[in-house]
C-alpha cells in the first residue's frame, strides 16, 4: 500500500518513484533495522540522490501515519531548493551590486522560519542559508505564515554551515553572528558591504561552532527583565537596519 497526504508520501515503492520523478524532498524518514532488497534499492537511491534522511524507530513512522508505510515516510517541500554556491558567485559576479545573505542555524519552529522569511523578502535577502539537519520543515505552514514569501525568495540547504559561511568568506561576504553576549551593538557595525547574517535557533542561539568562524558578533541592546527576543523579531531588527544602513 502507498499513499500521499498534503506534505509527505509513504511507502518504499511511492517514496522511489516522488524521487525518481524530481518531486522535491526535504527529509526520508525510514524505519531502524529494516532490511529486504526494496529497502536496500531505497536507500541506494537516497544515497546516490544525496537526500537528507533519518534512520528512527517504528513509533516515530506510526506517529506520522498508522498506514502501512513500509518503513519509509518523505516529507515533500512546496518550494524547490537553489544551488547555494552557483547562487552566491552569480549574486556576487553582479557590478555594483552588494547581496545580502541570511543563515538560519537550527531555527526549528515553522511559525519562527516563516515570519522571518516574510521579513527577509521584504528587506531584499538575496538568499536564506539553512543546514540540511535541525531546520525547520518548509511546509504549507511555514509558506503560509511566511505570506507567500518562501516563493520569492530562493532557499538553500547545505550540508553544513560552517561551510558555507566558509565559502562567502572567500567570496569576501562580512559574516556577522547575532549573539546575546556579544560586546558590540549592532548599529555600531558597518551593514553596507557584502553582508551574511546569522540567527541562531530559539532556544540556544547560533551554536559555539558557528560563533568561532563568523568575522563579527553583534547583540541587539535590551532594557527590560526578558533576557532576549524571539529570533524573527531580532533578525528583522538587523535585517531593517541593513535597509537603512544602505539607503
Amino acid at each position: 500500500m502507498s499513499q500521499q497526504s498534503n506534505d509527505y508520501i509513504y511507502g518504499i515503492r511511492a517514496v522511489m518513484e516522488a524521487i525518481h520523478s524530481g518531486k522535491t524532498i526535504d527529509k526520508i524518514l525510514l524505519k531502524k533495522d529494516s532490511n529486504g532488497e526494496l529497502y536496500k534499492e531505497l536507500f541506494a537511491l537516497i544515497r546516490e540522490k544525496e537526500i537528507n534522511f533519518q534512520m528512527v524507530p517504528s513509533e516515530r513512522l506510526q506517529r506520522v501515519t498508522k498506514n502501512n508505510h513500509q518503513g519509509a515516510i518523505a516529507y515533500l517541500s512546496p518550494i524547490d531548493y537553489a544551488d547555494f554556491e552557483m547562487l552566491v558567485a552569480e549574486k556576487m559576479n553582479q557590478e555594483g551590486y552588494t547581496p545580502l545573505f541570511l543563515l538560519l542555524d537550527r531555527v526549528s519552529d515553522v511559525r519562527n522560519f516563516g515570519a522571518i522569511a516574510r521579513s527577509a523578502e521584504i528587506a531584499g535577502v538575496d538568499a536564506i542559508i539553512v543546514p540540511e539537519s535541525g531546520s525547520a520543515r518548509i511546509n504549507g505552514e511555514a509558506v503560509k505564515t511566511s505570506a507567500g514569501a518562501l516563493h520569492n525568495i530562493p532557499l538553500c540547504k547545505v550540508k553544513h554551515l560552517r561551510d558555507a559561511i566558509f565559502t562567502l568568506q572567500q567570496y569576501g561576504v562580512k559574516c556577522i553572528a547575532a549573539s546575546e553576549k556579544a560586546q558590540g551593538f549592532y548599529y555600531e557595525s558597518d551593514f553596507t558591504m557584502p553582508l551574511g547574517i546569522i540567527m541562531g535557533a530559539e532556544d540556544k542561539g547560533v551554536s559555539p561552532g558557528i560563533l568561532k568562524v563568523v568575522d563579527e558578533r553583534i547583540a541587539i541592546p535590551q532594557k527590560g527583565k526578558i533576557q532576549s527576543l524571539n529570533v524573527s523579531a531580532a533578525a528583522a531588527v538587523l535585517l531593517f537596519d541593513v535597509v537603512r544602513q544602505r539607503g
